[in-house]
């Protein structure tokens, strides 16, 4: 099984840079997640509407041309939109495929860098995000949360992380948020399980040269039960085409969905 997660930032953007047609040619993949779609259904780029051989599922937030996700599959799955959390689903952050066994999400969690008021709501996600991490685990399927996490949890995630200890993304409650999705909850990161070398970013800001000198971060996990984790055997992110700020990260399992 082949699971790939990208934040877009844009599907109509990522379109026209070519992610469409990588995806034809990225075969086999079993499962696609993507994050901050930018645009409701009646604006979907046609290739990306419904892929060749694939479920295409989509939540794109109230508010046109903001955050939203999607999931592409090869096996049906059972759809479950949003969290239950009135504000944070209005946004389109939270979409649920489940397959036999195992639950696939695509989570596009808030960015604060903007001010105050976006930290502010940022922290009410984790508050209202963590009982949902618990109930997945607890549900007795494995589970993979796949998504742009806009958490970056160890100084080894990011290049410059003396100078950003005070700035949203590497803010120390939010990196203790995350130890205690890995050690209360018990989930992993995959990525890490299976590379443990530095300078492995996902994300590049578009400022400067941070691209051509891998000034990055890592900031886009597949974070999964430990069952599955266990089953994962290979991890890159392609770095090759550039479809948006961030890269794809791609980690195959040996599982089958059925």
């Amino acid at each position: 099984m082949r699971v790939i997660t990208l934040n877009v930032n844009g599907l109509r953007s990522a379109e026209r840079k070519g992610f469409a047609s990588w995806l034809a040619r990225t075969d086999p993949w079993d499962v696609v997640c993507v994050q901050e779609i930018k645009c409701a259904l009646d604006d979907v780029p046609p290739p990306l509407a419904s892929p060749r051989r694939s479920l295409a599922a989509f939540y794109p937030a109230a508010r046109r041309g903001y955050a939203g996700v999607a999931l592409y599959a090869r096996t049906p799955a059972a759809l479950v939109h949003g969290f239950g959390d009135t504000e944070f689903d209005a946004e389109g952050r939270y979409l649920q495929a489940d397959f036999r066994g195992l639950s696939i999400v695509s989570l596009y969690l808030p960015s604060g860098s903007s001010g105050p008021h976006r930290q502010a709501s940022k922290f009410r996600f984790l508050d209202s995000f963590l009982p949902q991490l618990a109930r997945l685990a607890q549900s007795g399927r494995e589970v993979i949360v796949c998504g742009d996490w806009n958490i970056a949890h160890q100084p080894i995630d990011l290049r410059n992380w003396r100078s950003n200890q005070k700035n949203s993304g590497f803010l120390p409650e939010e990196r203790a948020w995350l130890t205690r999705v890995f050690d209360e909850l018990g989930y992993v990161d995959v990525f890490r399980r299976l590379d443990a070398r530095p300078e492995q970013y996902t994300w590049w800001s578009n400022r400067g040269q941070a691209w051509a000198k891998n000034v990055g971060w890592r900031i886009d996990y597949q974070i999964a039960t430990p069952g599955i984790a266990k089953r994962a055997r290979a991890a890159s992110i392609y770095k090759t085409r550039r479809f948006s700020d961030h890269a794809p990260l791609v980690i195959d399992y040996d599982f089958e969905l059925a």
